[in-house]
């Protein structure tokens, strides 16, 4: 291995992880990445151009600028896109322990990000989930440390009135992801009832491809209810796995060995009642099924 990959592969990670939280695809992020490869093997073998003093800083300026470049394409995609769009989930193991993947962020959290402008985005992502500071994150982007302060409080400010700072333990969330399981599974309305807050949210990606709730997200206690109870009694064979889907624990749902859906909860403060529900049936997101189904076998 090559001094340009050996360096390129030690912040791969570091990358993908970055760029992911701007995008949410895999697909997105690969072809991103891709692009600054060439562009960090092509620097870096110029006879023309010096020594790269900072390759840290060098390939996350140039990956996080291409992903914002990069937004204005994934936009007009969103603009024919079929129902509520979610976040392709990022699928592990569920023994994994989610605190070894301190950068993931939730596809809760993910979907309020969708809300912010791209810089804003940019910003709160380097700043509130890598630790960036105000200057760094400015050398980043290109702008002066006081626009990166502004930026930084609209989208704080933002994500804080639609993502209060709670996070149920992992265990608490596997549980309810269990309850909520077997209450759907086996038509037990009531029990669904109790489980679901009242002002709940069915978030469900198809993307025209697969069964979803339609063309809106789906509310209250009520509706939801009745539309999961009502998929389940014409769903025949579903199996469930368990897995973590971006650090939150996850059901993985199968129809004979084919990937049907990844389903994660988010909960209430004190953990008892599940205030938002995120289904992703698309199958070009569920490309990471199949690869935590072989790690279990």
């Amino acid at each position: 291995m090559d001094e340009a990959t050996e360096v390129f592969t030690s912040h791969r990670e570091l990358l993908f992880s970055m760029v992911y939280n701007l995008l949410g695809t895999v697909a997105d992020t690969e072809d991103v990445l891709q692009e600054t490869w060439l562009a960090w093997s092509g620097r870096h073998r110029s006879s023309e151009a010096g020594p790269i003093l900072h390759p840290r800083a060098y390939l996350v300026r140039t990956a996080v600028n291409t992903a914002l470049a990069r937004r204005a394409e994934i936009s007009r995609r969103r603009e024919s896109y079929f129902g509520p769009w979610l976040p392709e989930p990022l699928l592990a193991p569920a023994e994994e322990d989610p605190g070894e993947r301190a950068e993931a962020v939730s596809i809760a959290l993910l979907v309020v990000l969708e809300t912010l402008t791209p810089l804003e985005r940019a910003v709160f992502v380097l700043h509130e989930v890598f630790g960036y500071s105000h200057p760094e994150t400015a050398e980043v982007l290109g702008r002066t440390p006081a626009a990166v302060r502004q930026l930084a409080h609209r989208a704080r400010e933002h994500v804080r009135a639609r993502r209060p700072r709670h996070r149920a333990d992992p265990a608490v969330r596997r549980q309810a992801t269990e309850r909520f399981a077997a209450a759907v599974g086996g038509g037990d309305l009531d029990a669904l009832l109790r489980l679901l807050a009242p002002d709940v949210t069915l978030w469900a990606d198809g993307g025209g491809k697969a069964t979803a709730a339609g063309a809106h997200p789906v509310h209250g206690r009520g509706k939801v209810a009745r539309l999961l109870v009502g998929n389940a009694a014409r769903a025949q064979g579903v199996r469930v796995r368990w897995a973590t889907a971006n650090g939150d624990p996850s059901a993985v749902l199968f129809i004979g060995e084919a990937p049907f859906a990844v389903l994660v909860l988010d909960l209430s403060a004190d953990g008892e009642q599940v205030e938002d529900i995120y289904f992703v049936t698309n199958p070009d997101k569920l490309q990471g099924v199949n690869s935590v189904a072989a790690q279990e076998n």
